[in-house]
């Protein structure tokens, strides 16, 4: 049967302005924004119909894209984002102080400026003073920010939960402090690469920040035992990443073995370990399921047999990649000991 061309004309009516708002809604949700943004345009009612739902407009993610900085600064402008609550400008281009300086969303929880390294103190104390509700901030790879920019978030941020100062090479202990002083409830720390902290800025920070999950502490060489100690202090940690921590002794990962929660553990060229440290790791960390030793040579087939008495069902990731005192294996061998092994590295 045909259908008339008012019919028609009724169906394309009903269908742009009902149908088509409607499964655009619910598509809508699991959409990137940059896509959502390009929905607007389909139809007048589409536009209508998106714009009328605040819970779409929670999200800015401008990663990687080139002029950021001027393209933040309009989408602040616009209604629809005045209850913004997550900003993504990882290695966002063309990011600077300036452009953080219009932002006054109070609802916002997290904030990722990886990578903009023309944000500096001020472009942190602008951003920060005007977003109480913050519980995410990260600012990998920057060295422009300092002690100072670290005590005005602080300051102004009290809700800090997770944060990322990978990096920052020109921070030293004085925020550290800041840290401990401040975010007793802090979960998530990553210190990669800050290398002006040391035993005594680390030593602060554990024994105030005890609620700690994940620690990163990649490539900080020069701290030793004095803070790793303090470790012990952790109860909730379950990531730890100490690659390249020269100065860890047994007697130091013996009171990291403490932290029984610990789930990921990276002691990648942690030359000073032996069999003795790692065994108290596999006694102590039995939920244990990543664990590398790459590189270290103190360690041999005896503490993958401890590994294997009390981890056995837990580790699926065992790199032991440069550990020549700990013979090859077949994957039925590997599999005897660890059931649920995916990933096994070993040295060539």
């Amino acid at each position: 049967m045909e259908t008339s061309e008012e019919e028609e004309e009724e169906l394309t009516y009903t269908w742009s302005r009902e149908t088509l708002p409607r499964v655009m809604k619910i598509v809508s949700t699991r959409l990137p924004q940059r896509d959502l943004i390009s929905l607007l345009l389909v139809s007048p009612w589409l536009h209508r119909t998106l714009i009328s739902h605040p819970s779409l407009w929670l999200v800015l993610d401008f990663r990687e894209m080139n002029k950021a900085g001027d393209i933040l600064v309009a989408a602040l402008s616009l209604s629809r984002y005045h209850n913004l609550k997550h900003i993504n400008l990882e290695f966002a281009q063309d990011i600077e102080d300036i452009h953080l300086e219009v932002l006054r969303s109070k609802n916002l929880e997290s904030l990722n400026l990886n990578g903009c390294q023309k944000i500096s103190d001020r472009g942190i104390e602008a951003i920060t003073s005007c977003c109480p509700k913050l519980k995410v901030f990260s600012i990998y790879w920057n060295v422009r920010v300092t002690d100072v920019g670290i005590k005005n978030l602080v300051e102004s941020c009290k809700h800090i939960i997770d944060l990322n100062l990978s990096g920052c090479k020109n921070i030293s202990d004085k925020s550290l402090q800041f840290v401990a002083d401040n975010y007793r409830d802090l979960r998530s720390l990553n210190l990669t690469r800050c290398v002006k902290l040391t035993d005594g800025g680390l030593q602060q920070m554990l024994s105030k920040c005890s609620s700690l999950q994940s620690l990163n502490l990649y490539a900080l060489s020069t701290l030793t035992d004095k803070a790793y100690k303090k470790m012990s202090n952790l109860s909730l940690l379950s990531f730890l990443d100490l690659c390249g921590a020269q100065n860890l002794s047994d007697e130091g990962l013996s009171c990291i073995a403490t932290c029984k929660n610990l789930i990921t553990l990276n002691l990648t060229w942690c030359v000073r370990i032996t069999d003795m440290g790692v065994i108290a790791i596999a006694e102590g960390c039995t939920a244990l399921e990543f664990l590398s030793l790459f590189g270290i040579v103190g360690v041999t087939d005896k503490s993958l047999e401890v590994l294997s008495r009390f981890c056995s069902n837990q580790i699926s990731t065992l790199d032991v990649n440069g550990c020549v005192g700990i013979k090859r294996r077949s994957r039925d061998e590997l599999l005897k000991l660890f059931p649920n092994l995916r990933c096994f590295k070993v040295h060539s």
